[in-house]
């Protein structure tokens, strides 16, 4: 048989299935008014069970799992139109319709912001890109940045969430989560980084025994690092951090990696360029507000939400984005505390305005018994 007798053959069982598809969402529907009328819930797994289990009967392996994830999938889209004509209204389609409403056309070239570190760190820089003009408070920890932006203390707050070489920082996903509803992603800004060695004025290469910096920057350094074994490591809170430390030590043996704009700052000479292992290195910071706010040409929303813990939970969560035709950017999952396996998920999508089909399914997932919270409708600049 040709191969256009053979996609012939299939574009006329197509036909067939969608219009049996169709009717059986048509069928669903009315599944859904029945339980609506008679106060039943929406997932029926006895059922979903039964019927895998009847039509696969006699198939053989390989045929059983691929009847088993089309109709789990089925199952899971008949379920979204039932929850979707049986969701009630939520207060977060009237928050975020609010916050559109409340929130100014341009975003502000001047407030007080709250950074970790001290003068020259990159969120510092990253601060510069967002604000022209910002009054900056800076924090010794990243705890404390969300403690003076939930405080009052500073409108906003400025923190790394994501390198391009060393993966996510974990501890500003952790406090996303334990702040989750307290704090609102207004804005996200990719800033390029640049590591340099800096030490005192006169230092040589083989002079230095130790080196002075932060987590991610050590890691984005790994190799620099690992060709030198007799440098000994110290981590620090943050680049800049590291390079006060080395200003204001006696020592002539130690060193920091740090941004260039500290040598300059702290008296300190570059002793070496060139340290990260790739120049392809850019960290995204996000802005941080306690007010929702959602400014015009947001296009990434952020959520958090949790799926129940069993066998597929995540495969039916991420195919509602597949079927609404959402591109997600970023998923991250982070361990929930006192509860064995079980995590908590962020999640980063596209969004070039939030359509209706969008926004219900964000207020649906909001009714579930799971955990869920909208983080924001930001741009990234």
């Amino acid at each position: 048989m040709e191969l256009s007798e053979i996609r012939e053959k299939i574009d006329s069982l197509d036909d067939e299935l969608v219009g049996l598809f169709k009717k059986r969402m048509e069928l669903s529907g009315l599944v859904a008014e029945y339980k609506k009328q008679n106060t039943k819930a929406v997932a029926d797994k006895g059922r979903e069970r039964a019927i895998v289990s009847r039509l696969t009967s006699g198939m053989d392996e390989e045929m059983s799992n691929y009847t088993a994830v089309l109709y789990n999938t089925i199952f899971e889209i008949s379920r979204a139109r039932q929850n979707k004509m049986l969701s009630q209204p939520t207060s977060l389609a009237d928050d975020i319709k609010r916050a559109k409403l409340d929130t100014p056309e341009l975003f502000p070239t001047s407030a007080t912001v709250s950074c970790q570190g001290v003068e020259g760190a990159y969120s510092q820089k990253a601060c510069d890109r967002l604000f022209p003009r910002p009054d900056i408070s800076y924090a010794e920890t990243f705890r404390d940045v969300f403690r003076d932006v939930e405080s009052g203390k500073c409108r906003y707050g400025v923190l790394p969430i994501e390198n391009s070489l060393h993966g996510s920082v974990g501890e500003v996903y952790d406090l996303l989560k334990e702040y989750r509803g307290k704090i609102h992603i207004v804005r996200c800004v990719r800033i390029s980084i640049n590591h340099v060695l800096l030490a005192k004025p006169g230092t040589k290469l083989s002079d230095i025994r130790e080196v002075c910096s932060h987590s991610q920057a050590i890691g984005q350094c790994s190799a620099f690092l690992d060709a030198n074994p007799k440098m000994s490591i110290t981590v620090c809170k943050n680049t800049a951090m590291a390079a006060k430390l080395v200003s204001e030590s006696e020592r002539n043996d130690i060193a920091a990696i740090s941004s260039i704009d500290c040598a300059e700052l702290y008296g300190l000479s570059v002793v070496q360029r060139e340290m990260q292992n790739s120049d392809n290195n850019h960290t995204r910071f996000i802005c941080i507000s306690r007010e929702l706010e959602i400014y015009p040409g947001a296009s990434k929303i952020g959520i958090m939400f949790t799926v129940p813990h069993k066998t597929g939970g995540l495969f039916n969560m991420l195919s509602r984005f597949t079927v609404l035709g959402v591109n997600l950017t970023k998923l991250e999952s982070r361990p929930i505390q006192g509860r064995d396996f079980e995590f908590m998920f962020y999640a980063e999508m596209e969004a070039y305005g939030l359509t209706p089909q969008l926004l219900s399914f964000l207020c649906e997932l909001d009714s579930r018994p799971e955990e869920f919270v909208f983080l924001g409708n930001y741009a990234e600049i």
